[in-house]
């Protein structure tokens, strides 16, 4: 498995922490799931000590911390939250979200990209929530990311990969780079393709957390996930336009 900025993940799930119907819920879910790391936001970590429950069962779950700048419209913005979130959870690592569509919640690229640049030169390491687009993920790289974390589908929507051509190109292209489906992953089948296609990893949240059972559907993303993740080294077959018989003709009984 690739690492992610010199971190070696225990298993290919990244799991979000909002929108569980209570703390008891999301440590079952975690715990479900094995996921290894866990997404979070600073505005959990209210004024007066708000968060601190969420946060102590956070850190008792024993998982890898992602801090994101969820909710930011501008690179001051995401900078500042940034900065913030380093102080309060202890980690480099953030996960850049920069929103530029109040309806598809779909990246500004061009911000990004710019509040990318700031941060790794503070020394962040970047996980950048973006569009499947090549051009934007060279910027990206070339503004000092390891990784890039691309949507497969708008964010809460569980349409799953709807560009599949798009993901599949991007692993092409960038081969040697850690790659993440974030975002649109509605069932586990969607995470398993995610992982056939060769990616490193799966980012989701509303799928499980607004599952009707989210400790059960915790569970079966992280059966999907590892069993994608097989498939994608087992180097399945391609698929074919016309039949191809699966049992030899040689030997076969002649009968007159």
């Amino acid at each position: 498995m690739k690492t992610f900025y010199g971190t070696e993940l225990p298993n290919p799930l990244m799991l979000g922490t909002a929108q569980y119907p209570s703390p008891a819920i999301l440590e079952q879910a975690f715990r479900e799931s094995g996921a290894g790391v866990a997404t979070v936001s600073l505005r959990r970590e209210g004024a007066g000590g708000a968060g601190q429950a969420f946060w102590q069962v956070i850190q008792d779950l024993g998982v890898l911390i992602l801090p994101n700048t969820a909710g930011c419209h501008t690179v001051k913005e995401a900078v500042t939250t940034a900065q913030m979130a380093r102080e309060v959870f202890g980690t480099k690592w953030i996960k850049l979200e920069l929103i530029g569509h109040t309806d598809s919640l779909q990246p500004d690229v061009f911000q990004l990209v710019e509040a990318a640049r700031i941060l790794t030169d503070e020394g962040f390491e970047v996980f950048p929530y973006t569009t499947e687009d090549l051009i934007v993920a060279e910027r990206l790289l070339g503004a000092g990311c390891e990784v890039l974390m691309p949507w497969g589908a708008p964010i809460g929507s569980g349409r799953g990969l709807t560009n599949e051509y798009a993901l599949r190109a991007m692993r092409a292209e960038f081969p040697d780079v850690p790659l993440v489906v974030d975002a649109g992953i509605g069932l586990p089948s969607h995470a398993a393709r995610a992982m056939e296609l060769g990616f490193d990893a799966v980012l989701l949240n509303t799928a499980v957390a607004r599952a009707g059972d989210p400790a059960a559907m915790a569970r079966a993303m992280m059966g999907a996930i590892q069993a994608g993740k097989l498939a994608h080294e087992a180097d399945p077959i391609e698929a074919r336009d016309m039949a191809e018989a699966s049992t030899p003709v040689i030997g076969k009984a002649f009968l007159s």
